[in-house]
């Protein structure tokens, strides 16, 4: 085995990573989230009652971007694992891909003056073409975790990191979106100049990202053949398909509840002005959970860590569900504690993905991390489809109304979708989890008997 090889191996391997680049990680997932939160909270309430779009419309909207995402996603896999660049295999798109996704997520939450038939063809274009935009950045950004490091560990302090700059990107959305399209004189010209203020920031902090982060590199490193790649995936096995069927129940719920909010304060509640402040609030808690997520995982292990936080997230839905509308107070609290609970289930899964990517490559032989985060996000993006899409359909079929008063099965559909709902759909990612096996003690032995792996290629 050559020097250069040994460093570059144990530079994978090394323990932590500087603060700066922790930090430069994760100001990319707050950019990222800058959009991804707005499409979450906003999109669906700016087609029905800013673009007049039907709710029914709106949920075809939603389901046929994601068909085009079942192309996109994949091939944007295979070309990140597939580049050889002087910055690695995913920064270069990190990079590249922000003002695309900046000048798309203007475009999705533009209402130009058109027929209504106009109007719903251009959401259709603009939509898909935001789908592939966040593709060609979310994909490279994701797999950069595993690209940073191999320690388990850091893993889990880097998704960390993300997680706590995503909320942070959650949270000025939630703070500043609705009090901005004021500002901008409301409706779709607020709603436009907000989206450009946001792209403008995620661009600037995709930029950073670049910047303050180095992949680490074998010093043996073949390109893959597709066929390779598949195969890899392929043998990801029961874990992988486990891990990406708790990703797939956990954004299906968050997107049902994400996109009911808004509807549930402004009708249920009748106090509109408390969105921006219920939001906050809960994004202040979620940022609590993720910073003591970490010392929970390390002590209690990734599974149980997961299966903590989505029980107890479980009972603050069901508890929401029982607390009437008049309790404001109540609702807060309920929420709050909900949040700082499902923080174990998003930190843990973001930190499982990496340890899911060098068990697909000890059983094949073959690194495939863009191939294994676009099957992650091509399933995510299914889930913000079909919850997207699953909230506007409640919403048609319990007759609900763009502002008017709502009939009391309008009422009823909208609470269901922010307190039960979401709870039956991770009650059964969390039964998914009971089943997955590569826990913390089995991923020790995947990490050494990779580690031995590698070396014997390198000597070959």
């Amino acid at each position: 085995m050559t020097a250069d090889a040994t460093q570059s191996r144990a530079g994978i391997a090394a323990g932590a990573l500087p603060v700066s680049t922790r930090a430069g990680y994760g100001v990319g997932d707050f950019a990222v989230n800058l959009f991804f939160q707005s499409a979450l909270l906003f999109l669906l309430f700016f087609y029905t009652d800013v673009a007049g779009i039907a709710a029914a419309t709106a949920a075809s909207i939603f389901l046929v971007a994601r068909v085009v995402d079942a192309v996109t996603d994949p091939v944007m896999g295979v070309i990140a694992d597939r580049t050889r660049t002087r910055w690695g295999r995913f920064r270069p798109y990190v990079l590249a891909g922000g003002p695309l996704l900046a000048v798309m997520g203007v475009a999705t939450f533009t209402s130009p003056d058109l027929s209504p038939e106009g109007k719903v063809l251009y959401a259709y274009v603009t939509y898909i073409l935001f789908g592939i935009a966040y593709t060609v950045v979310s994909i490279p950004y994701s797999s950069l975790t595993s690209a940073l490091t191999e320690d388990s560990h850091e893993r889990t302090v880097l998704s960390t990191y993300r997680m706590a700059f995503a909320m942070l990107g959650g949270l000025l959305v939630a703070a500043m979106t609705t009090p901005l399209v004021a500002a901008f004189g409301g409706g779709a010209d607020g709603f436009q100049m907000t989206m450009v203020v946001y792209g403008l920031l995620a661009c600037l902090l995709l930029a950073i990202t670049f910047f303050t982060t180095r992949e680490r590199k074998f010093a043996h490193e073949d390109v893959p053949g597709v066929a390779q790649i598949v195969r890899a995936l392929k043998a990801g096995g029961w874990p992988l398909a486990l891990l990406i069927f708790a990703f797939w129940m956990g954004m299906m719920a968050f997107t049902v509840r994400s996109a009911a909010i808004i509807y549930y304060f402004i009708y249920n509640v009748g106090q509109e002005d408390l969105v921006p402040v219920f939001m906050v609030s809960v994004a202040v808690f979620n940022f609590i959970g993720i910073i003591i997520v970490p010392a929970f995982g390390k002590r209690l292990g990734k599974r149980a860590t997961y299966l903590l936080g989505a029980f107890g997230g479980c009972l603050s839905g069901v508890a929401l569900y029982f607390t009437p509308t008049d309790q404001i107070a109540m609702i807060f609290i309920v929420s709050c504690i909900g949040a700082i609970m499902f923080a174990g289930p998003t930190v843990m899964a973001w930190s499982m993905l990496p340890d899911a990517v060098d068990y697909a490559e000890l059983r094949s032989g073959v690194r495939a991390d863009g191939a294994i985060y676009a099957a992650t996000s091509f399933f995510q993006k299914m889930a913000m489809a079909v919850g997207g899409a699953g909230a506007a359909l409640i919403l048609s079929f319990t007759g609900y109304v763009p502002n008017v008063a709502q009939a009391p099965e309008a009422l009823g559909g909208i609470l269901f979708m922010v307190a039960l709902g979401p709870v039956v759909l991770f009650v059964l990612g969390a039964i998914a989890m009971l089943f997955y096996t590569l826990t913390d003690e089995k991923f020790s032995e995947v990490s050494t008997a990779l580690a031995e792996q590698r070396a014997a290629r390198l000597d070959v």
